[in-house]
């Protein structure tokens, strides 16, 4: 990535990918959006419109097409873990070259997944604290007053990080690169996977599972500390405890949106990836389990 301005991939302009794809193009990145027939020819036709307390209404042009066809400085992956491996053909490996694979994806597991595909040096993997949602095709609505990035890549020469690094900041977007990919992974598992399984688990926003459920939440942040811990990642109890108690009441999970929608969940990249630590490390995770174990039984 030689040049200031970059050409960026961004497969799965949904929530995330939409506002990251928006903000990249109004900074002066050319932008490919890759979709389905239906949301490409509305990008094309209409681009991306953003709705922001943060970055204000605006509207972005965006190239869009069902698959990559030429070689781009960096593709990012914001679709959800239920739907990646169909989406994967959209980012033939052929085509791809020499570009950075930026996956902005929930659980741990899927780096390993992807470099399984693609050159392992060119997998990314980045973490996004943001509440974006597509509204409708073409239609996103930033609600959170943040969007903060890290990203990382152990085997990812670092000056291609820091390069893209400027690109999302240049656009507005918080970014740290940070030099241990487990520990930046487990970071935001530590506290997704108790916020998660917990709010779709009873259906209750955060404010209401850490009155009426906080002897489970403490233990369930535990559980998840013991294993982020085993697998080199953070582990402090009493500050994930404290980011909970911080947050507005009314939060809920991306898992309890989608359950609420009738949507597939990540329970398997969340909780079954818990749980799949836990195993490999020896750690017991007695209501991580549970909460699973109700989950898929209850259809999920």
């Amino acid at each position: 990535m030689p040049h200031d301005e970059l050409t960026v991939a961004v497969l799965g302009p949904g929530g995330v990918g939409g506002l990251l794809a928006a903000l990249l193009s109004r900074a002066g990145h050319r932008v490919i959006c890759l979709a389905g027939d239906t949301t490409a020819h509305t990008l094309r036709t209409t681009g991306l419109h953003v709705r922001s307390n943060r970055y204000g209404d605006f509207t972005a042009p965006v190239e869009a097409d069902t698959e990559l066809r030429e070689p781009v400085d960096a593709c990012l992956i914001t679709v959800k873990q239920t739907t990646l491996d169909p989406a994967l053909p959209r980012i033939p490996a052929r085509v791809l070259g020499d570009a950075l694979l930026v996956p902005f994806l929930n659980g741990v597991e899927h780096p390993a997944h992807l470099r399984s595909r693609y050159r392992p040096d060119q997998v990314a993997p980045a973490v996004i604290r943001v509440e974006s949602t597509r509204v409708a095709p073409g239609e996103i609505a930033h609600t959170s007053p943040f969007a903060e990035i890290d990203l990382t890549g152990d085997p990812v020469p670092r000056h291609r990080l820091d390069a893209l690094a400027t690109a999302f900041t240049s656009a507005g977007l918080t970014t740290r690169v940070l030099d241990d990919e487990a520990a930046a992974l487990w970071a935001k598992m530590s506290f997704l996977a108790p916020f998660a399984l917990l709010t779709t688990r009873y259906a209750l926003p955060l404010g209401d599972v850490r009155t009426r459920h906080r002897d489970e939440l403490t233990a369930l942040v535990a559980e998840t500390a013991a294993v982020s811990r085993a697998c080199g990642g953070p582990a402090d109890p009493a500050e994930a405890m404290a980011r909970f108690d911080a947050f507005p009441p009314g939060t809920k999970s991306s898992m309890q949106r989608d359950a609420e929608a009738g949507r597939p969940l990540e329970l398997d990249a969340i909780g079954g990836a818990l749980l799949r630590a836990a195993e490999q490390h020896g750690v017991p995770t007695p209501v991580a389990a549970k909460l699973v174990r109700e989950l898929r039984e209850a259809g999920h």
